[in-house]
C-alpha cells in the first residue's frame, strides 16, 4: 500500500529557501521542515540581535504552515530545536511556553555552530491533523 503524500505551502511563512517544501502531509501527520527568522513578506531577516523575536517569528510561521496542512500548534507531537548559541536557551523556551500554553510537545534542542543566515533559532516539528 502507497500513502499519497501532499506538499503543503503557506504565503504566511516564508518561502523555501532551498530545494524543500514548509511541510508534507502523510496521513494523519504533518512534517514541518525547520522554520527560521524570516519576513514571509520580504525574506529579510527579524529580529536580527534578539532570540525572542525571532522565535516568535519561528513558531508563527509554523502556525501558518500547520494551518495550511488542516492542524495548528496545539496538535504538535514534537519538535527539535536548533540553537546557534546554547545562551539563549533560557529567552527561547520563555517564548516557545508562550507560544505553546498549557501544551507541551516532546522536545530535543541542539547547540549548532551556524544557522542560515546567521540567525540564531530554527525550529522544526511533527504534528497531528485535527
Amino acid at each position: 500500500m502507497t500513502m499519497e503524500l501532499r506538499t503543503i505551502s503557506s504565503d504566511k511563512a516564508p518561502k523555501a529557501i532551498g530545494p524543500y517544501s514548509q511541510a508534507i502531509v502523510a496521513g494523519d501527520l504533518v512534517f514541518c521542515a525547520g522554520q527560521v527568522a524570516l519576513d514571509p513578506a520580504t525574506g529579510e531577516t527579524v529580529g536580527p540581535d534578539d532570540v525572542r523575536i525571532q522565535t516568535r517569528r519561528v513558531l508563527s510561521s509554523l502556525g501558518a504552515v500547520l494551518e495550511a496542512a488542516g492542524s495548528d500548534l496545539a496538535h504538535v507531537t514534537t519538535t527539535t530545536v536548533y540553537l546557534a548559541d546554547f545562551g539563549d536557551f533560557a529567552a527561547m523556551n520563555e517564548v516557545y511556553a508562550e507560544m505553546f500554553g498549557a501544551h507541551r510537545p516532546a522536545r530535543a534542542t541542539v547547540g549548532v555552530s551556524t544557522l542560515p543566515r546567521g540567525l540564531r533559532v530554527e525550529i522544526q516539528c511533527i504534528a497531528a491533523r485535527r
